[in-house]
């Protein structure tokens, strides 16, 4: 290899036929509806474990923000189990190659009348997937365009 070249820019560029390969796809689809329980169920170990142990992972949240693996241990410490119950909507799950992909999900909780959205990317390191970017928000729905 020569010096200074990067091994991923020697790799071929990613297809269509590399999307959403049906056994990846099904895998991480089982792993985000296992998270989902976990999180409805404050299951603090099981959401430690989904996500990357690492400084660089990063959760916006509604009103909070973690920057690294300790701040997101720390939150979800002080975090109690939900007392409302949600339902998810236009659930998207796609997978990139073997190792990466990403899901979006709409959510309507029970305490809420706002809309919330979702946005998480999947890394599978040493076969597992794990969670390295996490977005949440919520907003009044249908949006008031009016302003």
């Amino acid at each position: 290899m020569e010096a200074g070249v990067n091994t991923f820019t020697q790799m071929s560029a990613m297809n269509n036929d590399d999307i959403n390969i049906q056994h990846t796809l099904n895998d991480l689809t089982a792993v985000f509806h296992a998270y989902e329980a976990a999180l409805m169920s404050n299951d603090l170990a099981a959401l430690d474990a989904f996500f990357w142990d690492d400084v660089r992972t990063t959760r916006y949240g509604i009103a909070d923000r973690q920057l690294g693996i300790d701040e997101l241990r720390i939150f979800r410490q002080k975090t109690q189990a939900p007392s409302f119950t949600r339902q998810l909507e236009n659930l998207r799950i796609h997978t990139f190659g073997p190792d990466l992909g990403t899901a979006q999900a709409e959510f309507i909780r029970t305490d809420s009348k706002l809309r919330g959205f979702q946005t998480q990317t999947w890394v599978r390191f040493n076969g597992q997937w794990k969670i390295v970017s996490a977005h949440v928000s919520m907003i009044e729905w249908p949006p008031n365009n009016d302003q």
